[in-house]
């Protein structure tokens, strides 16, 4: 494909006029100038018209939990024990394959509808999840759930079975878009000698880990008692397991120590500001994590406590609310915001050629309408990225040089069809509880 006389913004965010070119996977061309007048310039197939558009990095979605899309609504206004035990957990131990895999089909395509190319995710059902990755064309890094409340080893639970078999025949799969990550659940659901053992075997088998760390106030405090002081972040710390590149989300309740081990280990931070204001567990001190060097990114959780995998959503309120709480309006500017809903979400993947627009990077792209009332005037396109525009202003979303969305066609998803099997397993789960 071929953009014409199109708004982009470069590698460092700065935008630009011209042409950008996608060849196979990757982009070709970016420049000023027409490539087809260049000598020998090859076919570069399907010409866009850009006029009235701005051409911008797919976002990556760097923690969520696309199988909850079947939660969606269901569990509101409570607190955070009473949402869980009482309405999540029931519902979820009543879900099946059958179920989670239109459900993480329709998460899919709402993601792909908001300008997302890759999300990281944590559930169970993970043939499900894998069918749907394979048959939409999106990228994902995929982990297996994990919790463990007794004495058992690593080597004595099923996840290590599971772990292994996903990371032999999926890491890698479908010409690299899907990964296959480790998870532990988080420090109060696992014990010491799981958690170490799992991250030993991330670095050995070269993949990457997903946790939660530091999402409620009483996770991190209570975790002080049990390990001697120790907050979440020190605990994994001191079982080795960011040895192998880890995404941590959440990151509420983290303390300055953490912040130098976060980022001296290379730890990714994944901020999930909706989920975390709705359910009142607080909001990541995001300036602070800059400051301080660490990796952060952004994710909308799960449907049962967002709503939406809207990250345009999540990248307004990534930018604003450290402002209000901090009484600084210059905290958190739009090109750190924007960098975390991209370049930073794809290096906590371990996706290094993906995230920017430049030649050789992966064809990860998606296009917004900038002709539309509430983007005019243009005083900075990176302002109206982020405090302004919106996510339905996705007319385009392009991954690995495929287009998955378009003007409200996804030409690998039968939209009408998951939203009819996601409404009757909603209801039909409901029905056996």
């Amino acid at each position: 494909m071929l953009f014409t006389k199109i708004d982009y913004l470069n590698s460092d965010f700065e935008p630009c006029t011209g042409f950008v070119a996608t060849e196979g996977s990757q982009i070709a061309y970016v420049g000023p100038g027409d490539p087809r007048l260049l000598p020998d310039a090859p076919s570069y197939g399907q010409e866009y018209d850009g006029r009235g558009r701005l051409l911008v990095p797919g976002l990556v979605n760097a923690h969520t939990h696309a199988p909850m899309t079947l939660l969606r609504g269901y569990a509101e206004n409570l607190s955070l024990h009473r949402w869980l035990n009482e309405r999540v957990l029931p519902f979820e131990a009543k879900m099946t394959d059958d179920e989670a895999h239109p459900a993480t089909v329709l998460a899919i395509a709402e993601m792909l509808r908001f300008g997302t190319v890759s999300f990281t995710d944590m559930y169970y059902f993970d043939m499900a999840r894998i069918r749907a990755i394979e048959e939409t064309g999106i990228k994902a890094n995929l982990c297996s759930g994990l919790v463990c409340f007794d004495e058992s080893t690593y080597d004595e639970l099923p996840n290590k079975a599971i772990n292994e078999a996903l990371v032999r025949e999926w890491h890698g799969a479908f010409d690299g878009r899907l990964r296959i990550d480790l998870n532990i659940h988080a420090e109060y659901t696992t014990t010491p000698r799981v958690v170490e053992a799992l991250g030993q075997a991330a670095a050995r088998m070269g993949v990457r880990t997903h946790i939660h760390l530091s999402e409620t106030r009483s996770e991190h405090e209570e975790c002080k008692q049990r390990h001697k002081g120790m907050t979440p972040t020190a605990y994994f710390e001191s079982l080795g397991f960011f040895e192998a590149p880890c995404t941590a989300a959440h990151g509420v309740h983290t303390e300055p120590g953490d912040w130098e081990t976060l980022a001296r280990r290379g730890v990714t931070v994944a901020c999930c500001p909706a989920s975390n204001l709705k359910l009142a567990s607080g909001f990541a001190p995001v300036p602070l994590m800059l400051d301080a060097g660490v990796n952060v990114a952004l994710g909308t959780d799960g449907a049962a406590s967002n709503n939406s995998h809207n990250l345009f959503r999540e990248l307004y309120l990534l930018a604003l609310v450290n402002k209000g709480a901090q009484g600084d309006p210059t905290l958190v500017s739009p090109r750190q915001a924007l960098a975390a809903a991209t370049v930073n979400g794809a290096r906590s993947q371990g996706r290094g050629d993906c995230g920017s627009i430049e030649i050789g990077a992966r064809a990860d792209l998606a296009v917004l309408k900038s002709d539309v009332p509430w983007m005019c005037p243009v005083h900075d396109v990176l302002n109206n990225v982020v405090y302004a525009a919106q996510g339905s202003d996705v007319v385009l979303t392009m991954v690995d040089g495929k287009v998955l969305y378009q003007d409200g066609i996804w030409p690998t998803i039968d939209v009408e069809r998951a939203l009819r099997e996601v409404q009757s397993a909603a209801t039909v789960i409901r029905g056996r509880l």
